[in-house]
């Protein structure tokens, strides 16, 4: 029986086991995987470039949140995140090394709850080293599900 809600995060949006040369082909990937998922239109991708270049998604825990900009929401088409592993690291900048992306295409207000949502699990020590440890989807699922729950 189809559900009126669909999930911010499904299991088509989990990639573990990645790999990235850069930052950029780190948020490429991120990039990529919404526009796979029918999330976001391609002129979403250079937006999430833009805010990374005005601010740094890096929020600590070996995570970033990758996004696009204010004006790269109109190219949104439903709000989904996903989650890319890279366990051998990424470098985010002087001294940051990034393990985990969860990229975030999000329309207007919504983007405020997911980020509040998602700090909160990612800040928890403790989950964000289950999250950058992962070896299945499933374990990504039920660590990120509260964000769904704060969504509605």
């Amino acid at each position: 029986m189809p559900t009126e809600r669909t999930s911010l995060l499904t299991a088509e949006g989990i990639h573990l086991g990645r790999t990235a040369k850069d930052r950029a082909d780190a948020i490429d990937q991120c990039g990529r995987a919404l526009l796979e998922l029918g999330a976001v239109e391609a002129e979403y991708l250079p937006a999430m470039h833009e805010r990374e270049e005005s601010l740094s998604t890096f929020i600590g825990e070996g995570v970033a949140i990758p996004h696009g900009t204010d004006q790269g929401r109109q190219y949104v088409k439903r709000t989904t995140l996903v989650v890319l592993q890279f366990p051998d690291g990424v470098e985010w900048g002087p001294g940051n090394t990034v393990q985990l992306c969860v990229g975030i295409a999000a329309n207007g207000s919504e983007q405020v709850g997911i980020l509040s949502a998602l700090a909160q699990v990612l800040m928890d020590g403790e989950k964000a080293a289950k999250l950058r440890q992962a070896a299945d989807a499933g374990t990504v699922l039920d660590l990120l599900q509260s964000i769904d729950e704060e969504k509605d």
